[in-house]
């Protein structure tokens, strides 16, 4: 994952004790485990050793993962974003012109980004096609299932 990624206060340092998290509790349980299954004899047939050195990886490479994101990540202070216009963190009501439906998204990273919570990723179809947008401006985001039209409505925080 390679750009700068905005997000909240919060967010970074949720992030930040997730990764604390895996490097000092997570990577010395995998330590362990491997020197536990080292312990149990052949190495060329021992499959518990296999596995442990198989999380083992797996979890360096969640560690440099989230350690890029932690490096690339800019905070955004609630308190400065222009809401004349859709931008990161910003709440937009839109409307489908399509169904007729009304819908408020928050527009939010990767990281935070959760559909259930109304939260889309900036980097998304919808996010992507709003930003930069104005109240009364329509949007039109081309997803999977074609061309969707979206109405902004209202701009908030």
């Amino acid at each position: 994952m390679s750009g700068i990624q905005y997000v909240t206060k919060e967010t970074l340092e949720q992030m930040r004790a997730e990764l604390q998290r895996m490097k000092t509790v997570e990577r010395p349980a995998a330590a362990r485990a491997i020197a536990e299954a080292r312990e149990k004899g052949d190495l060329r047939e021992n499959a518990e050793y296999d596995a442990a050195k198989e999380a083992q990886g797996i979890l360096e490479a969640k560690i440099a993962q989230l350690d890029g994101q932690v490096a690339t990540a800019r905070i955004v202070d609630a308190s400065t974003i222009d809401t004349s216009k859709v931008s990161i963190l910003t709440k937009v009501k839109v409307t489908n012109l399509n169904t007729k439906k009304q819908v408020t998204y928050q527009i939010v990273s990767e990281a935070e980004s959760d559909l259930k919570s109304g939260k889309i990723s900036s980097t998304s179809p919808i996010g992507k096609g709003l930003l930069g947008k104005q109240v009364g401006d329509v949007a039109e985001v081309t997803v999977p299932a074609g061309v969707i039209k979206f109405k902004v409505e209202d701009i908030t925080i």
